[in-house]
């Protein structure tokens, strides 16, 4: 049993493999091409976003037993091809569930109270107080769509900030609990204040929030995006950001995000350049914290894996 790790992860996992003696290759710096090279000696894969582990790359995986993925979601995965072939697919959803609920809170009270705006306008010699008259959250309807680790963390922490939760999950019933009340779509268009993505990036996903999807929503929304970036079409959240519909959009995901390919985009610019935007650079989950406890949960679903076999 040997294992490849092609990517940097936090030295929990190396430290607990090595106690129950499970070898591995941990080789961060390989490409693509370098894993390709040598995947058909391995039995397991710890990858996070590096690169596409598709149909090829699978068929030439003859050995793989599992991809363990220290982060949430699969989505550079092909999931169904792999579960073909036989191969288990270790997640680690729960790992930065905290990080990401606590960063999209941070964000929509920065945009609800123009933090962003008033600290640049002081910069540049501005006391504009009026211009930066917030809103408080207390008493506004939160609406988050998807209610698995990362939406139910979500619900969770917003408990103490005096709001009503509700939550739709086109896969689950039966899940209101303490902290967020189970609600038809219909009823997440008419009542939602804040719209909140936690669901992740599959075929059905893609695209979703578009021109229709936002068009329905009865009162103005304040938009956090904290899921995958692939899901929102950019365009139309700039469209309702200028009717209004929109009071104010945050962004930690893009459906492109590296340089210059972002920059190059037809809506780059105009997303940067509005007030009520608030962009981050895919961090969310990526706390000092989350980076460990990613790590320990995979550790624990790969040595759970050899117990058992």
């Amino acid at each position: 049993m040997n294992i490849l790790i092609v990517d940097d992860i936090h030295p929990i996992l190396l430290e607990r493999l090595d106690q129950v003696g499970i070898s591995y290759d941990y080789q961060p710096d390989f490409s693509r091409a370098d894993a390709e090279n040598v995947i058909q000696q391995y039995t397991g894969l710890v990858i996070r976003s590096k690169f596409q582990v598709d149909r090829e790359f699978l068929d030439r995986a003859i050995n793989l037993q599992f991809i363990a993925r220290p982060g949430a979601g699969m989505d550079n995965i092909d999931e169904e091809y792999a579960s073909s072939k036989g191969i288990l697919l270790f997640p680690a959803n729960d790992g930065n569930k905290d990080a990401v609920g606590e960063h999209m809170i941070g964000m929509l009270l920065m945009l609800m109270n123009n933090l962003n705006r008033g600290h640049r306008e002081i910069s540049s010699g501005q006391w504009r107080r009026e211009e930066n008259r917030g809103y408080e959250l207390k008493g506004r309807t939160v609406a988050l769509i998807g209610y698995g680790h990362n939406g139910q963390a979500m619900a969770k922490k917003l408990s103490g900030f005096d709001v009503n939760v509700i939550a739709y999950d086109k896969y689950k019933t039966g899940f209101s609990d303490a902290y967020a009340k189970e609600v038809s779509m219909e009823e997440v268009v008419r009542q939602a204040d804040v719209l909140s993505f936690h669901i992740p990036l599959t075929r059905e996903t893609r695209g979703m929030v578009d021109d229709e999807y936002l068009l329905h929503f009865r009162k103005p929304i304040f938009f956090l995006m904290g899921a995958r970036g692939a899901i929102t079409n950019i365009p139309s959240v700039l469209k309702y950001l200028d009717t209004g519909k929109i009071l104010g959009a945050a962004f930690d995901v893009l459906p492109i995000e590296k340089f210059p390919a972002l920059g190059e985009t037809d809506w780059y610019t105009d997303l940067i350049s509005r007030d009520n935007v608030l962009l981050s650079p895919h961090v969310a989950g990526w706390t000092f914290e989350s980076y460990y406890k990613l790590s320990d949960i995979i550790a624990d679903k790969i040595i759970g894996f050899y117990k058992n076999k």
